[in-house]
């Protein structure tokens, strides 16, 4: 199936599609706040840009997008019908990338969280994960 706009269109629409600030990212930091726990965000010196970070814990938290990290198993985590071969690849060097961070941080002594997108629905499985994470 061809793409029903043009380049120049789909361009516009994917330039607008954020990598900070996302709406799971910012229910997680209410979560968080919630809980009382005061956090960074998105430490650029850290490998891979972690969304949430807790310096003085050495502990980071990663909020993915099932289907742009391609998580395994997950209805969100399709693949368009479209453009089969790029949306592959790019989900391919996506979760190659984020292997690579989360190897990274681990190396150097940080503990890492990753939430996922569709976790989200069930709140109070978040906060559980969250909260055995930060006090442990």
């Amino acid at each position: 199936m061809t793409d029903l706009i043009s380049p120049q269109a789909r361009s516009q629409n994917m330039s607008r599609i954020r990598s900070t600030d996302t709406r799971p990212e910012r229910i997680v930091r209410r979560m968080l706040f919630a809980l009382g726990f005061r956090f960074r965000l998105h430490r650029r010196d850290l490998p891979g840009t972690p969304d949430i970070v807790f310096v003085g814990k050495r502990k980071v938290i990663f909020v993915n997008g099932c289907f742009w990290h391609g998580h395994a198993r997950c209805a969100r985590a399709t693949r368009p019908s479209s453009n089969v071969r790029f949306w592959t690849e790019k989900i391919a060097k996506n979760k190659l990338r984020d292997r690579a961070a989360l190897s990274a941080l681990k190396r150097s002594g940080w503990r890492v969280c990753v939430i996922w997108q569709c976790e989200l629905r069930r709140s109070y499985a978040v906060i559980e994960k969250l909260q055995s994470f930060l006090l442990n």
